[in-house]
């Protein structure tokens, strides 16, 4: 008897009214967030380049010997493979006898 005495003009309006809310604020938001992302890029710079003589030839910079010392130990360590062995296996040892939570839940 409830079918015969709904107002189904009603009921399509609201069922319709639901996910069209949604979607729109859907749709704001993504507006907001392509307006966010353009404003964060902001212009775009264009990349510092170094102009080289007409010559061909460019002034190189001095490294000294404490950079190279650092440079060439870090390619040492990484080549021969300097670093912490993991076995890949994990364990979890239970406890049944741990009752930590037994002061935060009184009925156990």
């Amino acid at each position: 008897m409830i079918i015969l005495t709904t107002d189904w003009g009603q009921a399509w309006t609201m069922a319709g009214i639901g996910p069209g809310v949604v979607f729109l604020i859907l749709l704001l938001l993504v507006c907001i967030l392509s307006v966010f992302s353009i404003v964060a890029r902001g212009k775009k710079e264009e990349p510092v380049v170094a102009k080289v003589a007409e010559t061909g030839s460019h002034k190189s910079e001095q490294v000294s010997q404490s950079d190279e010392a650092a440079v060439a130990m870090a390619v040492y360590l990484y080549m021969n493979g300097r670093h912490d062995e993991e076995s890949g296996i994990i364990t979890i040892q239970v406890n049944e006898h741990s009752l930590w939570h037994e002061e935060l839940n009184e009925r156990l």
